[in-house]
């Protein structure tokens, strides 16, 4: 439902051909993201788009249908299927895969390090042997600058006391690209995210909450807020994200960098359900939750103008018009959605 051609044609034809005719690699390409970059660097004419994802948080339903994306099943810890994908030969890496994310690596640390730490250095490894042009990172804004952090958050600012093993690990592979670029003049970007929403992402235990809010009230069920609702987050549509990181495969002064990709907005959580309970018509309305131990940050707001200096990176959509695009993709999909979220018993909203 979302016209990538329109939308990149229209807001960055100085850059958007440098895809074309190129192979690249998109990690964890099945999942929201993912499938939105893979859809743009598709229309942008690359040669090929392979994607490697486990579909541990993808769905294949949600994999775009188009002529040059190639879609392959494994890990990035696995060495088979690493060596099948660079046979390839990509120029470009976009390494969005991850053991997603807060309370999954809680539950689950070891294979947290597992894949976003290992994985990540088998990914810069192989990079670097094929020679590729440029390794984006998909690091988490809402993860490395930990609680204390004046808003607001600055690139600048880092924290060692870390929360959760995802946190951690988030952390751990810009170190590693650290290590790569100064080594080995990898040439890396690493992007922070903040607070992804938008067309592609299925509602579930570890998911996020704009999701699971949309999908809780189109069932007619009340909306669990963590806390007093009056907590923010800095929501970031998939489309902007989009942007940015097409932006950071391009700009020569983003190679070595990392910088925030967010909307420089807060949102109140109170606000967000709100929302979608007035977009849905949901009646059953909000109820309030104890918050997670991990969940230190009352507020989150991400400062952009490093991303702006440095890649002319500028988010375009406001923040109600984004969450309709997402409520009208739950409508057109709500029977294949209905049927792969899954939630698992004592599951907590998730705002993250």
């Amino acid at each position: 439902s979302f016209n990538y051609r329109y939308y990149f044609f229209t807001l960055m034809k100085e850059y958007f051909n440098i895809y074309k005719d190129k192979v690249i690699l998109v990690t964890g390409g099945a999942g929201a993201i993912g499938t939105n970059l893979c859809s743009a660097l598709a229309d942008a004419g690359a040669k090929m788009v392979i994607i490697l994802d486990d579909l541990s948080s993808g769905y294949i339903w949600n994999v775009p249908q188009k002529k040059n994306i190639m879609f392959v099943k494994g890990c990035i810890t696995d060495d088979i299927m690493l060596k099948r994908v660079f046979f390839e030969q990509p120029k470009y890496i976009f390494h969005l895969a991850a053991f997603f994310a807060n309370q999954n690596s809680v539950d689950y640390p070891e294979k947290d390090l597992k894949v976003n730490g290992l994985g990540t250095l088998k990914l810069l490894e192989y990079s670097l042997f094929n020679k590729v042009e440029r390794f984006i990172y998909a690091s988490s804004g809402c993860s490395i600058y930990g609680s204390s952090a004046p808003l607001p958050l600055k690139e600048d600012f880092m924290s060692m006391n870390l929360s959760t093993p995802y946190q951690i690990t988030k952390m751990l592979g810009e170190l590693y690209c650290n290590f790569f670029a100064n080594h080995y003049e990898l040439k890396v970007v690493k992007t922070r995210f903040f607070n992804s929403y938008g067309p592609g992402e299925v509602p579930g235990q570890y998911r996020n909450v704009i999701p699971n809010f949309i999908y809780w009230a189109m069932k007619g069920e009340v909306l669990p807020i963590t806390g007093t609702g009056e907590e923010t987050r800095d929501f970031t549509y998939v489309g902007d994200l989009v942007d940015g990181l097409l932006r950071a495969g391009y700009y020569e002064s983003a190679i070595g960098q990392e910088f925030n990709l967010a909307s420089g907005k807060e949102t109140r959580i109170i606000d967000l359900a709100n929302m979608v309970n007035e977009a849905v018509g949901n009646k059953a309305g909000i109820k309030f939750v104890q918050r997670r131990k991990w969940d230190t940050k009352s507020r989150l707001l991400a400062s952009i103008d490093k991303a702006k200096n440095l890649i002319g990176y500028e988010p375009k959509t406001e923040f109600k018009e984004g969450l309709m695009n997402t409520i009208q993709w739950f409508r057109d999909n709500w029977n294949k959605i209905e049927q792969s979220a899954s939630f698992g018993p004592g599951v907590s909203s998730a705002v993250r």
